[in-house]
């Protein structure tokens, strides 16, 4: 039981990193993607130099 007292802290811990860098890739964009994958997998150029 004793070690209880170690894992739970390190776990909540973990969670609200894990939360905290989620929220910052949601805020900052990153999971937006106007051209979109299916649109972008019909095209005959390669995507060597991907818009900025």
């Amino acid at each position: 039981m004793g070690v209880l007292s170690y894992l739970i802290p390190i776990s909540l811990t973990l969670g609200a990193v894990g939360l905290v860098a989620f929220i910052y890739t949601v805020r900052s964009n990153q999971y937006e993607d106007p051209e979109g994958d299916s649109r972008r997998i019909l095209n005959d150029e390669w995507d060597d130099h991907p818009k900025p």
